[in-house]
């Protein structure tokens, strides 16, 4: 397994190298050029002019210019931001990526067990008006128009009901007295999250083969790893306005997922209904296992290999897709951030959010070829 991961992390650097030419050359290929952004603005004298195009290095030759852009890539030097200048790339990326991240991650995992909850329901119990339904609403959900359907989720919990804020990050009122950044707050948010979900994979582990006193245990921890994060934020005084950060975080997660489970339950569905058709559940059956365990520890386990792929695979492009959902709720991410930088031709910008959905797809490849190993015990990497 170890050699494998090797490989295929060679493979990744030798596919970026090729996504950075691509980007370079198309970059290269369009009218104009980058200088004539500054160059051709007549307030600029002509002595400042050449000192930009010199400090671009545009006045190099265009294979010395490809070696240097490769060079700064694989050491981290994305340029600086033209309209946040002089702000680097990275630090705008690294403070906007995990907002990202989080928002699809989140509305990710939620709509992939939904999905996968009804998918499994809907197959064992088809034919019925609950699968009917179901399958109606599912698929209306999920060929919905986003832009009118994000729209009206705003009109009627932020407006109507009043449950929850319209967008945005945050609500600038509530942090006007607040002891440290937004982002410091919404750092711990993450680790917080990372170090719970840790936990909770290894409460999983130790009780994979308890027997009967697994679904207790694990019960009994997850409630208890929730009271003791839940003590930690009040005691840190900064509750509070990690409870604002997360309201604000809640409309464009539940529209997300609302609008993408319907895909993980038809997968779900039509996956466990030829799982269902093999010999080994004709074989479980007639051992006398209950249905439950058929249907959760056979047909669903067997069924969720090409699910999982599904989500790993789409996961880089839901989240290279957000531009609209940012757009809609005003979430300063990723998308939003390609967007803006598209608007206003900050080139340096925009190449850089390309380049982070570009590594974000190749690291999902790389997860899916382990979860195979570890999901389908007949593969085998040497």
């Amino acid at each position: 397994m170890t050699g494998f991961i090797l490989r295929r992390t060679a493979q990744i650097v030798l596919t970026l190298v090729v996504f950075q030419t691509l980007l370079f050359f198309l970059l290269q290929a369009q009218p104009g050029g980058i200088q004539y952004q500054f160059i051709g603005n007549p307030d600029i004298p002509p002595e400042a002019q050449q000192l930009i195009i010199e400090r671009l290095g545009l006045d190099q030759p265009l294979e010395k210019q490809y070696l240097n852009y490769l060079k700064n890539f694989l050491t981290g030097n994305l340029g600086f931001s033209f309209v946040h200048y002089p702000r680097p790339v990275m630090d705008i990326i690294a403070e906007r990526a995990p907002r990202t991240i989080l928002l699809f991650l989140t509305a990710t995992v939620v709509s992939f067990y939904t999905g996968f909850f009804l998918g499994r329901i809907l197959a064992w119990q088809r034919g019925g008006l609950v699968e009917y339904g179901v399958t109606l609403g599912g698929s209306f959900l999920y060929t919905v128009f986003t832009p009118w359907f994000g729209l009206v989720m705003i009109w009627i919990f932020a407006f109507k009901l009043d449950w929850l804020p319209v967008g945005k990050f945050l609500n600038p009122l509530k942090w006007q007295d607040a002891p440290v950044r937004a982002n410091v707050v919404f750092g711990h948010m993450l680790l917080t999250a990372l170090v719970l979900s840790l936990l909770l994979f290894i409460l999983y582990l130790v009780t994979h083969k308890i027997g009967q006193w697994k679904d207790p245990i694990r019960r009994v921890g997850i409630t208890g790893f929730l009271l003791v994060t839940v003590g930690v934020w009040a005691a840190s005084g900064l509750g509070g306005y990690a409870l604002d950060i997360a309201g604000h975080l809640v409309l464009p997660t539940l529209t997300i997922t609302l609008t993408a489970f319907a895909s993980t339950m038809l997968l779900t569905r039509n996956s466990m209904l030829e799982t269902l058709r093999e010999d080994y559940i004709l074989t479980a059956r007639a051992k006398g296992l209950s249905e439950r365990v058929v249907r959760d520890r056979h047909a669903a386990r067997n069924a969720l290999l090409p699910v999982v792929t599904s989500l790993v695979l789409n996961l880089a492009a839901v989240i290279s897709g957000g531009i609209i959902t940012e757009t809609i709720f005003s979430w300063p991410g990723m998308g939003l951030t390609l967007l803006q930088a598209a608007q206003q031709k900050d080139i340096p910008l925009a190449m850089g959010a390309l380049t982070f959905v570009g590594v974000l797809a190749l690291i999902a490849h790389l997860v899916v070829d382990v979860l195979y190993a570890f999901l389908d015990p007949r593969i085998r990497y040497h």
